[in-house]
């Protein structure tokens, strides 16, 4: 398996309606790396400040994830800080710091360029696809997007999606893309842009994987307490990603599976802080929670 994720590593400041944590480690390649760590090794491709640990560093590594594409800037890491409401689907966004990101021009080691499996976690198009032009014929890459890019570089983004074979949004992403208000119409539309599937994120609500030969539907692992919601669509597509990598297949069969990882490491992400709850998880607690998920979806 050779998996690469290219995205950002950052500080977070994170509030929510009964705890607050500051200076907490995030960035969607940090939820996406240590999510997929799970299934097998990871190669890491992002940009932070002088400011960042090398301790971090080391915790990523001893998790069998490759930080040789980590490149360390003249400047402060990536912050962000934000604000969540008691019904944790309205968030506030209280400062965007980008910092060394500002100018991040993505790297990608020359061992890492012909890795099979690629996800381009959110960034500007333009960043994302000179990390991809840098790939030596993967097999199969993945994107991620926000409203921002949508807005403001829309052309650029449908240019993207020629370019890969799945896209990761949620809902009201896919609907300002598309110009639809139904929900898989607005996938179909997606579709017609370039990718081969499309996984819409409904947070509590669970998941939609829409493709030509695959319409697929899953509801979020009944979590009891969320503690922050934070990367939890990055941590979605961790375990999705890190499972078809594993596989090495890219069935319609084995999409619908990875799925249900992508929804298990995810609701180990909200349970905690950062990466905490991740951390404290391993493959054997990653498997028990799968097989729970299965039975509950199965008929």
């Amino acid at each position: 398996m050779s998996l690469l994720v290219i995205g950002t590593l950052a500080f977070d400041d994170v509030e929510t309606p009964y705890a607050k944590r500051d200076d907490a480690l995030g960035g969607s390649a940090t939820f996406f790396a240590v999510s997929s760590s799970f299934f097998g090794p990871v190669r890491l491709v992002g940009v932070v400040g002088q400011d960042f640990p090398d301790a971090i560093l080391a915790r990523l590594r001893d998790r069998s994830i490759c930080t040789e594409g980590v490149e360390i800037a003249e400047g402060k890491t990536f912050r962000w800080g934000g604000r969540y409401e008691a019904d944790w689907n309205t968030r506030h966004t209280l400062k965007t710091e980008l910092n060394v990101f500002e100018h991040f021009d993505p790297k990608v080691p020359s061992d890492y360029c012909g890795s099979d499996f690629v996800f381009l976690a959110n960034a500007a198009p333009a960043v994302q696809m000179k990390a991809l032009a840098q790939c030596t014929k993967p097999r199969l890459v993945m994107a991620d997007t926000m409203n921002l890019w949508i807005d403001i570089a829309r052309d650029e983004l449908v240019e993207l999606l020629g370019k890969v074979d799945g896209l990761v949004l949620n809902d009201e992403e896919a609907r300002m893309l598309s110009g639809e208000r139904h929900l898989i119409s607005a996938a179909r539309k997606v579709l017609e842009m370039g990718p081969k599937f499309v996984v819409l994120k409904k947070g509590e609500h669970g998941a939609f994987l829409i493709s030509e030969d695959a319409h697929y539907a899953i509801p979020a692992y009944p979590v009891d307490e969320v503690v922050d919601p934070t990367g939890a669509g990055d941590s979605f597509a961790g375990g999705f990603m890190g499972y078809l990598a594993a596989a090495q297949d890219t069935s319609a069969a084995t999409l619908k599976r990875a799925m249900l990882y992508g929804t298990v490491t995810a609701s180990f992400c909200v349970e905690g802080f950062s990466i905490d709850r991740l951390e404290a998880c391993d493959r054997g607690a990653i498997e028990r929670r799968f097989n729970e998920f299965h039975s509950i979806v199965s008929l």
